[in-house]
């Protein structure tokens, strides 16, 4: 067994829920008078850094900004973007405050686990791998949908603490390893961004990225050490030697 530990994203890796999230920010969206009806793949580029992020990205983006221009949010690159794109930060909490009052009740109406992903997790159980998931969406519908889909199944689930920086920072994949009682040389982290990459080496973690979530296979390998997989058979093969 090459891992003794395997920490899983939520959004695009395990679980399919871009439909839920593109609804729930869409209306979040609208009733605060911005644009409402943004596309699965446009809504896929807003997310992975954490929902604040992905609101900033929405207005950004409404305001003119192409959807590469976008993805300068949330790094270090952000002050490369026009300030016309960047909206005030007491618009971002009001739409932030809708988003997290909807999105928990609605967020398992179209959301589903990705083929092959319970299969996956009984044969890495089965095996003795300890199994979690670190996720940068808010707390409340990271266990929610943990429970409803993989009642039992992980160790430790993880979402958005106040006490905790969101991912590309470590703080969450260290917390979790702390719980699991794993080193980072024991543990594999498996997401479908260039955040959960840089996650992975920021963590001293290996990654193996998957190709079917919310970016594109290049954007994934342009981040950093990776090992693709397009099945959930193959992450199986990977973990267990």
């Amino acid at each position: 067994m090459k891992y003794k530990a395997a920490i899983f994203d939520m959004d695009g890796t395990i679980l399919n829920t871009i439909e839920d999230l593109a609804d729930s920010m869409n209306h979040s969206l609208e009733v605060c008078g911005h644009k409402g009806d943004f596309s699965f793949d446009e809504t896929k580029r807003f997310f992975g850094s954490g929902i604040l992020n992905a609101i900033r990205r929405a207005i950004a983006f409404e305001r003119g900004a192409t959807l590469d221009e976008i993805m300068f949010i949330g790094t270090d690159r952000e002050n490369e973007l026009a300030t016309e794109f960047i909206a005030d930060e007491e618009e971002i909490l009001r739409i932030d405050k809708f988003f997290y009052e909807y999105y928990p009740q609605h967020c398992n109406i179209k959301t589903g686990p990705f083929p092959g992903i319970h299969e996956l997790l009984d044969d890495l159980l089965e095996a003795g791998v300890k199994t979690a998931v670190v996720s940068n969406k808010i707390d409340p519908a990271v266990q929610e949908l943990a429970k409803l889909h993989f009642d039992g199944k992980f160790s430790a689930v993880l979402g958005v603490a106040e006490s905790l920086r969101i991912k590309p920072y470590p703080d969450m994949v260290n917390a979790v390893l702390a719980e699991l009682g794993v080193d980072a040389s024991d543990a594999v982290y498996i997401g479908d961004s260039e955040i959960d990459v840089r996650t992975a080496a920021n963590s001293s973690l290996d990654c193996i990225g998957v190709d079917w979530g919310f970016r594109s296979r290049e954007c994934i390998e342009s981040a950093g050490p990776v090992t693709m997989v397009s099945k959930a058979s193959e992450i199986r093969d990977i973990i267990l030697g």
